[in-house]
């Protein structure tokens, strides 16, 4: 893929939370300054809300991986629609308390006695729940509940929610979260990226992985590139995978705007597509470069539709299907020029009744590279085909 063509350690915009690759924006900075005074209080309810893709997840996992498992326990939800009976036993099994079977009183039961004993023991106890936006009304009830519980005067449990807009919304709107309101001791809302931010953070991101300058960035990609994307993380990393395969695919050493908005014009058609089959796909021209190729077998799904087939599926399986075909035509015209490689050097040796050593060696020349070119091929082949698929698991999940 093309993190082994400009020789990265690993993939730089993996989507992916991993807190070894955090940026401190300047709206992430403001969210950690928050975090440590709501922790500090070691009480009540800290809430972080923020658009998809804003950095919530990594944001947590960069917390984690600051604070002191032998002074704190940390429990995680990842949240459904649960009603209140579903969220105790779900957050007594975050805390790997065992209990399959309990009935809701006995689950609470079960929570107490591991906050007291982990008091005891000297340890404070977080609840993170991401996804609060999905969280009933009850459900949010009983995780308040769960606040009262105390050792003296020391509140045993404290919690942060994350969530996305419509959790803030909920918070704030509904007369039946009033007490939780109460509790909330601090809260953030995660923004975009401001436009200076970009290249730091492409940067940022590129230099973890061993990046050397290679390729080169065009500076005038970084305004278009927040443009694109509105300054959202994810979907600045999901550009910029996108450009980087297509930089290797066609092996360019600088990664120039005519580039990004090519990849841009691309994702939009990805998102306009609607159901399509495989019967449908024009296969791309092969004369084509590979990523032109593949753009114009996106662009003509995007304007079929199949009733009875899934978007994500189906532009998956139609995208496989058409750079298939594309790959296979150029193994057909790599074929008929290794033929007529042959014939030449068969010709020139019938014309002279002898070799030559100089057009020998050009003819390996560029038969060396005609099989470093299909062997490089053949490899992004493979890697979009599971980067495709990898996208409809994504989606369907």
């Amino acid at each position: 893929m093309y993190e082994q063509y400009y020789g990265f350690s690993e993939r730089p915009f993996q989507l992916t939370p991993d807190p070894a690759y955090f940026f401190e924006s300047i709206t992430h900075k403001k969210a950690l300054s928050y975090l440590g005074y709501g922790l500090n209080q070691g009480e009540g309810f800290i809430v972080i809300t923020g658009e998809v893709g804003s950095g919530k997840s990594t944001l947590v996992a960069h917390l984690k991986e600051k604070l002191d498992a032998d002074r704190m326990s940390v429990g995680e939800v990842v949240t459904s629609a649960l009603d209140g009976e579903e969220m105790i036993h779900v957050a007594a099994r975050s805390f790997g308390l065992d209990v399959e079977g309990r009935d809701k009183a006995a689950a609470l039961a079960a929570i107490e006695h591991f906050l007291h004993e982990e008091a005891r023991n000297g340890k404070r106890c977080l609840l993170i729940v991401d996804e609060s936006q999905n969280l009933s009304i009850g459900a949010l009830e009983e995780l308040r509940m769960l606040s009262n519980f105390q050792l003296g005067a020391h509140p045993l449990l404290q919690t942060l929610l994350l969530g996305q807009p419509e959790f803030k919304r909920l918070l704030a709107g509904s007369p039946e979260l009033e007490q939780l309101r109460q509790r909330v001791i601090a809260a953030h809302h995660l923004e975009p990226m401001q436009p200076g931010e970009i290249e730091p953070y492409v940067r940022h991101r590129l230099e973890h992985v061993g990046w050397d300058g290679n390729p080169e960035l065009d500076r005038g990609i970084f305004t278009k590139l927040h443009r694109a994307t509105g300054g959202i993380p994810r979907k600045i990393n999901q550009v910029m995978t996108r450009l980087l395969l297509l930089g290797a695919v066609e092996e360019q050493a600088v990664i120039e705007s005519d580039m990004l908005q090519s990849v841009i014009e691309e994702m939009e058609g990805d998102s306009a597509a609607e159901d399509v089959t495989v019967d449908d796909v024009v296969a791309p021209d092969p004369s084509l470069p590979a990523s032109q190729a593949i753009a114009q077998a996106r662009r003509a799904e995007a304007d079929r539709k199949a009733p009875e087939q899934s978007r994500s599926d189906g532009l998956a399986e139609a995208q496989i299907v058409a750079i298939e075909r594309a790959f296979a035509d150029r193994d057909r015209e790599l074929d008929q020029l290794r033929r007529e490689i042959g014939e030449t050097r068969a010709s020139f040796a019938g014309e002279t009744g002898q070799g030559s050593d100089a057009l020998d060696e050009r003819l390996a020349r560029i038969e060396a590279r005609l099989d470093e070119q299909e062997q490089s091929l053949r490899h992004v082949l493979a890697q979009l085909i599971e980067f495709l698929e990898t996208s409809g698991q994504r989606q369907a999940a």
